[in-house]
């Protein structure tokens, strides 16, 4: 009997879920999840969350002291609301969770070893050993020498936002754990950049880039891991099968789910050690330089900070008005009409893909018709829903 694309991807790569959404975890049981700003955003507005929400809120209430202000309260909520979505997917996943240290810190070496650590801190006094936890940090210099500093306490970490190659070397030199780069999001540039609306699969740029990395670390034996990430399709599924790990939607693992054909290996450590690769060493100046000729990289890294940056405030904003409303005080939200004027880069009225700046998993659940963009009217009823349309 032939078995799904998914069953067959299982076998020569780890499935990881792309989502906070417990329910699909619970139906696809991947071994490793990660999670980010966009998606706890809007399981914060879950009525199936809001109890993690609102216990999350009340004791860090209790903590910060009757005469904290509401800022000092969500301020406090605010670092420990990730660690509470983690711990519940632990529960459910027997390998990994990624929790992301807060995106405003991407240019920070200091905060971002501090807020690590303190992440680190609430699970393991939770109970959970930092062996179960990859610290998820942007892919700068100064998010890649953080990570350097961490993975010697050993603390590791899953370095995001990563679109080139200078990216890749500097997180495999400094002993990162894991990389994120991120397949869909360079398609979508190069698809602006060029007008072309489609790529043959084995040509799409992202599957390209993340080839390119992957042979890069199997000729000179780095054991930092490959993990795929941000999907448009199927198709960059197929390509990249026999990554190290890939984290995929719970729409497109329902997908894979849903085929029955033969998955060929695409990516081979054996076939990577034959290649002829060079060498090359990322010092900072190396990088700069490399960073500032990859147009592609510089502008989409500053993209997704910008835009994690705007679920952190978005989610700020949520958790002061659920506060409000414990304490007994009328609020009107305004929620759906802030996310949407943050991401609407353009002014159009719209919110295409290229401007949001959250997970795909969101993305997919606003837009209710599919027609590849968000109106005000798909945010105002699909933000509410959101999780419960990704369910598969």
């Amino acid at each position: 009997m032939t078995q799904t694309l998914l069953d067959q991807l299982r076998k020569m790569t780890v499935v990881v879920a792309d989502t906070g959404d417990i329910q699909a975890i619970e139906k696809f049981r991947p071994r490793d999840a990660t999670t980010n700003p966009s998606l706890i955003t809007a399981a914060a507005q879950m009525p199936q969350y809001q109890g993690i929400v609102d216990q999350t809120l009340l004791t860090a209430k209790a903590d910060a002291g009757p005469e904290a202000s509401t800022q000092d309260v969500v301020n406090l909520a605010f670092k420990r609301l990730a660690v509470a979505f983690g711990r519940k997917i632990l529960d459910i996943i027997p390998g990994r969770v990624s929790t992301e240290v807060d995106a405003r810190l991407s240019y920070d070496t200091e905060g971002t070893i501090s807020m690590a650590r303190d992440l680190i801190s609430q699970y393991e006094s939770a109970g959970i050993a930092r062996e179960r936890v990859l610290i998820k940090i942007a892919s700068t210099w100064e998010g890649i020498k953080a990570a350097e500093t961490l993975e010697k306490e050993g603390i590791h970490c899953n370095l995001t936002l990563l679109f080139g190659l200078h990216q890749a070397i500097a997180c495999a030199e400094a002993g990162v754990t894991l990389i994120s780069p991120f397949v869909g999001r360079i398609l979508d540039w190069y698809k602006k950049e060029t007008g072309q609306d489609t790529y043959p699969p084995a040509e799409d740029p992202g599957v390209l880039s993340v080839t390119e990395i992957f042979n890069y670390y199997k000729k000179f034996g780095y054991t930092t891991e490959v993990m795929g990430a941000s999907f448009r399709n199927t198709d960059e599924l197929i390509e990249l099968a026999g990554c190290d790990l890939l984290t995929i939607s719970p729409k497109l693992l329902s997908q894979l789910d849903g085929v029955t054909a033969k998955l060929p290996r695409k990516l081979s450590p054996k076939v990577a050690k034959k290649l002829a690769i060079q060498k090359l060493s990322v010092d900072k100046d190396t990088f700069d330089k490399m960073h500032e000729t990859n147009r592609m990289a510089s502008e989409k890294l500053a993209e997704g900070i910008q835009g994690f940056t705007k679920a952190l405030e978005s989610l700020e904003a949520l958790l002061a008005e659920r506060l409000t409303q414990l304490d007994g005080e009328t609020v009107v939200s305004h929620a759906a009409e802030d996310i949407f004027r943050v991401c609407d880069l353009d002014g159009d009225g719209f919110i295409t893909r290229e401007e949001w700046m959250g997970a795909d998993a969101v993305f997919d659940a606003l837009d209710l018709d599919q027609d590849g963009k968000i109106t005000p009217e798909e945010m105002g009823v699909g933000l509410g829903a959101a999780f419960r349309l990704v369910k598969v």
